[in-house]
Parts: C-alpha cells; structure tokens; sequence
C-alpha cells in the first residue's frame, strides 16, 4: 500500500463569496505518491490565485467555521497532475 500526500492551498480568487461566503476557500489535493504532490505543488505555486502551498502526508483538517474546504483528486481535475501545467498561464 503507498502512502498518500496531500497538497494544500489557499484559493485567494474564491475565497469570501460564493459556497466560501465570509471563509477562507482552502483546496485539498489528495496524490498517490510524494512525486505526484511535488508537480501539484508546483503547479499551483505557477498560479496567482494560489497561496501558502504546502505538501502533507497527513490528511488535514479545517474547521468549518473559518474555512470552505473542497477535497480534490485526479479524476475531477487531472490538468493539476500533469507536470507544467500551468507553467505559461
């Protein structure tokens, strides 16, 4: 059995309105490897919108009083796994 990662970020652009209305919109990434969390980790630091970036090997936690938390994988966003993604945007 592999160990999962995590990757963790704040999304600035979503943050506030919207199902984050008066939150902070943090997004979790799960990955099946640490190599897997390192090109996620890279392609959100390429975006603007993303902030404090960070690669776990914990599943985190978010209380849902400050946070708006959305669990993401490959299957609902799999540009995210693919290395330099958002290199050029």
């Amino acid at each position: 059995m592999s160990e999962k990662y995590y990757v963790t970020m704040t999304d600035n652009f979503m943050s506030g309105w919207g199902m984050a209305e008066g939150k902070i919109n943090k997004l979790v990434f799960e990955c099946e490897s640490l190599k897997e969390a390192r090109i996620v980790e890279e392609n959100a630091n390429n975006r603007d919108d993303m902030k404090y970036v960070k690669i776990r090997s914990t599943c985190p936690y978010y209380n849902s009083s400050k946070y708006y938390t959305q669990f993401k994988n490959k299957d609902e966003y799999p540009a995210w796994y693919q290395e330099n993604y958002f290199a050029n945007n």
